[in-house]
């Protein structure tokens, strides 16, 4: 093989989205305790969709991060609106 590497020349996305996110590490340090945490389960979510991301072969990575990102805050508030809802049917 004459010393030349075999495998991956492109990263795949799981390894491109840690890269970004280790990018925001010193962000990260900068934010108070309790939006650590937040910002730490904000990013989880760029991980629970990689594979979605994956798939859709994005140009720019950070499309499919703020994509993730935004479809687990719809969810969350999906699931608010129900409950609300259900507990406005409670009231009456």
């Amino acid at each position: 093989m004459n010393g030349e590497r075999m495998g991956r020349t492109v990263p795949t996305y799981r390894m491109t989205a840690e890269m970004m996110i280790d990018s925001w590490k010193d962000y990260r340090r900068a934010l108070p305790q309790e939006d650590r945490e937040v910002f730490d389960r904000m990013v989880n979510r760029i991980r629970m969709h990689a594979s979605a991301s994956t798939y859709a072969i994005f140009n720019d990575p950070f499309e499919g991060a703020v994509l993730s990102m935004l479809l687990e805050q719809e969810k969350e508030l999906d699931k608010l609106r129900r409950e609300a809802a259900g507990h406005a049917g409670l009231d009456r």
